[in-house]
């Protein structure tokens, strides 16, 4: 994640330890994704999800066993997708437990199912967090969610945990046929003072790998980038300090460093630091992704390479096992990375980006990631 307003406008945020510290690349941030089931049918699941659960999922028992472990490897956080995790019957259960063993819970949710309620609920249980995803206004999140009404009802679950003071944010996924809804998105969080946004570059794994040919050019990517980064300080200057991110593209930390740096901006260097610290992307070291039938993944995205199964070995066992290929490679990835990866000398700050999305397109997860829209110059090789 590239903090917005952290890194362009100074605005410190809660938890930026996560980010932003040699402690954050000890213990992974882990995505468990409790059901495969889900009530929509959203165009660019990453996870392929449909409406029945998989015969497979962990039970109850299992999953507070996962979640025991989770906690004395000390994991940072804990986040609940799927499908909808919302579904699963015993989620409320899950999520208390969590929370009982101090960890720090978070819950990634097409926000449909939030009535008042519920949001009550979440806030009594101690979740720390609520991410709601929106691909548009009105019609355009409908139509990428696969039912008519679903951003009415995205709407109503925001002003539901606004209401109960549980911290909520939107995540939304750039690709081509939603990227003219970004300004009114700005407007959404303007209007309805929501205090998180999460931009999502777009991943070429399950259904969306259909979108492939729909992601932005370089040259598009940048211009967004500049649109997001300059209505974020709108934002700060208007007195709404609200946290914007961009996900899942860490060219775009070196890139907000050299927007700054042409800018005379004095900060620029701190924010080279920051970016240092946060090491760009984690995938197999700082974040990691528990299926629903227990197999343990690089990162939410990596779903077709396990290194193990909790119903077999804990987690914690899993992720620490480097004689596992892959797992050791992913932990010494600046060695096996080709091309302009290789000699960019941002590649302290970007970490090498996705490696899932390089083998989405090049059929060789050590090439170089697609979707960096650095230029040669920019990046010291020329």
């Amino acid at each position: 994640m590239i903090s917005i307003s952290r890194l362009y406008c100074g605005v410190k945020e809660f938890a930026e330890h996560l980010r932003y510290s040699k402690e954050a690349h000890r213990r992974p941030v882990v995505v468990w994704n409790v059901t495969k089931a889900c009530n929509l049918k959203c165009i660019h699941c990453y996870a392929s999800s449909d409406s029945s659960p998989s015969s497979e999922e962990l039970t109850t028992k299992e999953g507070l066993s996962l979640l025991e472990d989770l906690a004395k490897f000390r994991v940072p956080v804990i986040l609940f997708s799927g499908g909808e995790p919302l579904i699963r019957p015993d989620i409320l259960d899950l999520i208390k437990k969590a929370v009982d063993l101090n960890l720090r819970t978070v819950v990634s949710t097409n926000g449909t199912l939030i009535d008042l309620n519920l949001a009550k609920e979440l806030k009594k249980l101690g979740v720390s967090y609520v991410g709601i995803s929106l691909d548009g206004v009105g019609e355009v999140h409908d139509r990428f969610r696969g039912e008519k009404g679903a951003f009415e009802k995205v709407l109503k679950a925001v002003e539901n945990c606004l209401r109960e003071s549980l911290k909520v944010g939107l995540r939304f996924t750039i690709n081509r046929f939603n990227v003219l809804e970004i300004p009114k998105l700005f407007d959404l969080v303007k209007e309805m003072k929501i205090p998180r946004l999460c931009f999502y570059h777009l991943v070429y794994t399950g259904r969306g790998r259909n979108l492939i040919n729909q992601d932005l050019t370089y040259e598009e990517k940048r211009k967004w980038m500049d649109f997001i980064i300059e209505s974020t300080k709108k934002l700060h200057e208007q007195g709404l300090k609200t946290e914007v991110l961009t996900v899942d593209n860490h060219a775009d930390g070196p890139y907000l460093y050299l927007k700054m740096k042409k800018e005379g901006n004095p900060r620029a260097e701190e924010v080279y630091e920051l970016l240092k610290l946060n090491g760009g992307n984690k995938s197999g070291v700082g974040i990691g992704c528990i299926s629903w039938d227990g197999a343990v993944f690089a990162d939410q995205f990596w779903r077709h390479y396990s290194f193990g199964n909790v119903r077999k070995r804990p987690f914690s066992e899993i992720w620490m096992d480097t004689s596992e290929p892959l797992m050791f490679k992913l932990k010494n990835k600046k060695r096996y990375l080709k091309g302009r990866c290789s000699k960019c000398r941002f590649l302290e700050l970007c970490g090498g980006n996705f490696r899932v999305r390089a083998e989405a397109v090049f059929g060789d997860l050590w090439a170089p990631d697609p979707a960096c829209y650095l230029t040669e110059e920019e990046i010291g090789l020329v």
